[in-house]
């Protein structure tokens, strides 16, 4: 493929910093695997010099085949690899390391369980904990943030401090490093030992780094100190594309790159060779209201295609028939399901639009493991209540819903494997006012088994009080009860239409098989509509694309406040809208979950 000035310019670069801005569909990686090829072959630089490092392995190991291909090679000395990797690399010549001493993720959650479960800690859903617990230990790892001065979101500070310092006694005393140990102690190796340092600079000489709006602090430090003093650092990247500052990005990075290298060569790779001119100026329109970027003109090689579509259905079951329906007439025309993707802000967003694309069976893979709702620990006191509602006395479902809301029923009492009311009365028969709780109780689980699954939901939460429950639950764990009562929304929406427990129940259980195939039979190469979540969309294409829900509070998500936050909220609708190679629909709801919606502000003007 012929290459454009721009990708010219930047390819024959010969020594020094240089910055390279990669619209969407750019020709980024042609760039970087031409630009290896050409220091080696027109500026002789022994490829063992060269370095070519990105995030994910899957990146790096296309890139490599790619430049393996434009060589015409079966094999290189040119070291292509992740950040990890590389680090793991120098730490294993430094310390002899061995695959033992790196800690994957399945070590790390069992070493924080443990740690866990030695204290008092308040909590309906372990791993929904430590995944929050974890987070934060990483945030301040890679922010390099004394410990004294973090302030924790998930647990009250000094039980965030004792666990942080335990899981680093017990990471050293078995001798375990985990990813970020990984940054951490590399950056640490080179400040401490200069003869290690030089070691690597002389090897890599030529850095070239993809993806660069992506880094963090911890990994920028470690690049500049191995790049020193010749700062033969190439970056290629796009600010308008940095969508990942929830797990330490900092675009600011990429920005500030020109005032770092005040001579560095600054480059843009203004052509799109992806998406059709409509796509391109929508596109365009909205990433032009970030304040904080580098200005851009993309230009368009392909003619402009279909206009771009907004279309508006009453709530997400419309929606979910509306995509189903226009994907049905693409694959009658002669399309294939492969040609489309339907691409969401969260997880969460997947459910009905699944859920539906189930029911019509038509084929379609997740590229992410999508939470299972009805695993939700909500789900179980929900179907609990059900259950006992439907004549189970079983003490497992009891305990799951005697003190939710708070009844002041005694744990003590319920020590039987089957429960009996009227044996819990005679524990209570001195105590009128717990006689008549437990009358209550009862009365509730009779009206529930004559209520259809939706309305059941409703009653649970509203009349029995499960939602006081819920803010009770939110105020001791100092997050906001709004998430939780959401949970219960998606529920009850997935109940709606069900006429009885049971049907309900069977199409919990279907949908729960459903996603255990698709998270076995992911990398299949089959021909299904993808469903994926706007982050896991980054550097993938589709000719037709959906994009869900976009609506105010949902893209830009409502937890954003900052402007920093709304900016990075727009970057991401961008790379959605940006992978549409044929057609972009940009999909609206009037409602949701009863509740009036908004149009997205990020359409305004389009």
């Amino acid at each position: 493929m012929a290459l454009s000035e721009a990708q010219k310019k930047a390819v024959m670069h010969r020594d020094g910093p240089a910055i390279v801005l990669a619209g969407p569909g750019s020709g980024k990686t042609t760039v970087i695997t031409r630009r290896t090829k050409y220091l080696i072959e027109n500026c002789q630089i022994p490829p063992i010099h060269i370095l070519v490092v990105t995030f994910t392995k899957a990146a790096a190991d296309q890139m490599k085949r790619r430049f393996l291909e434009l060589c015409h090679a079966q094999q290189t000395q040119v070291r292509f690899g992740t950040f990890h990797s590389v680090f793991y690399e120098i730490l294993k010549n430094a310390y002899h390391l061995t695959a033992a001493n790196i800690a994957g993720e399945d070590v790390k959650y069992r070493i924080l369980k443990e740690i866990v479960a030695g204290m008092d800690l308040d909590t309906e859903e372990e791993g929904e904990l430590l995944q929050a617990v974890a987070q934060e230990i990483s945030l301040v790892k890679n922010e390099q943030i004394p410990l004294e001065h973090y302030y924790a979101a998930n647990v009250p500070e000094e039980q965030f401090r004792a666990i942080f310092r335990q899981y680093a006694g017990r990471m050293e005393r078995e001798a375990l490093l985990d990813y970020d140990d990984l940054m951490t102690e590399t950056l640490r190796l080179f400040r401490e030992r200069p003869d290690i340092l030089q070691g690597w600079r002389n090897r890599y000489q030529y850095i070239l780094v993809d993806e660069f709006q992506d880094i963090n602090r911890l990994q920028y430090d470690i690049l500049k100190l191995l790049a020193a003093p010749r700062n033969n650092l190439f970056v290629v990247g796009d600010d308008d594309q940095s969508i990942y500052r929830f797990r330490g990005a900092k675009p600011e990075i990429m920005l500030h790159f020109p005032k770092e290298y005040p001579g560095a060569a600054q480059m843009l790779l203004d052509l799109n060779f992806r998406c059709p001119g409509h796509v391109i100026d929508a596109a365009s329109k909205v990433i032009a209201r970030n304040r904080v970027r580098f200005s851009k003109d993309i230009r368009q090689v392909k003619e402009d295609g279909a206009p771009v579509e907004k279309l508006l259905f009453q709530d997400q079951r419309q929606e979910a028939l509306g995509i189903i329906r226009r994907i049905q007439q693409g694959v009658e025309k002669g399309g294939k399901y492969g040609d489309f993707a339907v691409l969401y802000r969260s997880n969460a967003d997947a459910g009905v639009i699944s859920q539906k694309l189930l029911e019509y069976n038509v084929p379609f893979c997740m590229r992410d493991v999508l939470p299972n709702l009805f695993a939700h620990w909500i789900c179980g006191h929900i179907t609990a209540y059900l259950r006992v509602a439907m004549g189970s006395r079983a003490r497992e479902d009891f305990l799951k819903i005697v003190n939710r809301p708070k009844r002041y029923i005694e744990r003590a009492c319920l020590d039987t494997p089957r429960v009996d009311l009227e044996r819990l009365r005679m524990y209570y028969e001195d105590k009128g006012w717990m006689i008549r709780r437990i009358d209550r109780l009862e009365y509730d689980l009779r009206v529930l088994a004559k209520l259809e699954p939706f309305a059941a939901v409703q009653y649970i939460r509203h009349n029995i009080g499960y939602e006081s429950y819920l803010e009770e639950y939110a105020d001791c764990r100092h997050m906001k009860a709004e998430e939780l009562y959401e949970v219960l929304d998606r529920l009850a929406e997935s109940a709606r239409g069900c006429k009885t427990h049971e049907e309900w129940f069977a199409r919990m259980d279907e949908y729960t098989q459903m996603l255990r195939e698709q998270a076995q039979h992911r990398e299949r190469n089959t021909d299904a509509v993808t469903l994926t979540t706007l982050h896991s969309a980054k550097g993938l294409e589709f000719p037709e694309v959906f994009l869900l829900d976009v609506n105010n509070g949902v893209i830009p998500y409502k937890k954003a406040m900052l402007q920093s936050d709304i900016e990075e909220e727009r970057r991401m609708f961008y790379v959605g809208m940006t992978r549409a190679s044929v057609r972009l629909m940009i999909c609206v709801l009037k409602e949701k979950y009863g509740k009036e919606l908004q149009p997205s502000p990020f359409l305004a003007g389009l």
